[in-house]
Formats: structure tokens, C-alpha cells, sequence
């Protein structure tokens, strides 16, 4: 992303935001400038692009700071109200697990997670159930069935032609295991 397409789609924001501070056209107009500025300059050192807005409001953020520093300096950051954006928590493939996971039967559960999520051998995973290997090995295979299973009841996931679970997480008020 260059800087003219950064300017293009986020230099309104970073002026609302700017004079919100400072409730002067005219210097809220240079602090933008100062800001994009050192956007400029350091733009190529953003390594994660989903980062770009939350760091370019620290960019403004600090570039406001600096001008308090010098028109004010009696200015105390504590006095300044940093921007916070609101963490979003996504629906995910963790949540349905946990959901499927829940519900299966103690006899599946303890195997599967001991195994799959643990990454215990599945001999290994017998001897601390105390069960022999092949009912280890079927229990197993069973409670994967169920977990796939589990995906396609609570977020309509299918099997393909080769066998593999394919679809997409549903919001959360639509599931119907883990909601």
C-alpha cells in the first residue's frame, strides 16, 4: 500500500480524530501533515498491513503528544485520553470444538484428548486409561467421526468427494452446539 492510497482512505479519520484533540482547523490541519509525514517515512516498516489503522492513530496519537509538549509545557500526558479500539472476539472453529468436545461421551473425550489435543500415542493413551489398544484405537476414530459429525450439525460443514470437512464458521447465534 502506498501512501497516497493510505492518504486516500484514512486521512478523514485521522482529522476527525486530530481536531477532536485540538478544536483548531488550522492546527489540527498541520499535526495531519506532521503525521503523514511520518507515515511516510515509516510505512515500509509496518509488517502486518491488518495493523496499518491502529498504528497509523498511534502515529497520530504520539504526533499530537508532541505538540502539546511544546505549545504546553505544563501539558501532563495522564491529562491525554488515548484512543482505544474495541477488542473484537470472532466466532471460531476453537469455540465449536470446545462446544463438540462437551458433548461428546466421557468415553470418547478422554481418549480423543488425550491423544488428538495432547498428542499423547495412542498406546500410550491406553495404558493411562487402562484399556486395551484396539478399544483405544476405535474409541478414537469414533470420537473424530462425532467431532466431524459435530461440525456439520452445528455449522453446516459437508464432506467432500475426498472425505474432508469443508464450509465455513457460522456467527455464534447460529450455531446450534456451541451457542
Amino acid at each position: 500500500m502506498t501512501t497516497q492510497d493510505v492518504w486516500t482512505n484514512y486521512s478523514e479519520d485521522i482529522k476527525r480524530f486530530v481536531y477532536s484533540k485540538v478544536k483548531d482547523k488550522a492546527v489540527a490541519d498541520d499535526i495531519v501533515q506532521d503525521t503523514f509525514i511520518k507515515i511516510h517515512i515509516k510505512l515500509h516498516t509496518l509488517k502486518d498491513s491488518a495493523k496499518l489503522k491502529s498504528w497509523m492513530f498511534s502515529v497520530a496519537r504520539y504526533t499530537l503528544l508532541d505538540y502539546f509538549r511544546k505549545t504546553n509545557p505544563t501539558f501532563e500526558i495522564t491529562d491525554y485520553e488515548p484512543v482505544t479500539f474495541p477488542e473484537i472476539h470472532t466466532h471460531t472453529e476453537k469455540d465449536c470444538l470446545r462446544g463438540i468436545l462437551k458433548k461428546l461421551p466421557k468415553k470418547y473425550r478422554d481418549p480423543i484428548f488425550l491423544s488428538d489435543i495432547k498428542g499423547l500415542k495412542q498406546q500410550e493413551v491406553a495404558e493411562q486409561l487402562k484399556l486395551p489398544l484396539p478399544t483405544v484405537k476405535s474409541q478414537i476414530q469414533r470420537a473424530r467421526k462425532q467431532i466431524a459429525q459435530g461440525f456439520m450439525d452445528c455449522c453446516g460443514f459437508v464432506k467432500n468427494d475426498q472425505g474432508y470437512l469443508v464450509g465455513e464458521i457460522q456467527d455464534k447465534a447460529d450455531c446450534k452446539v456451541c451457542s
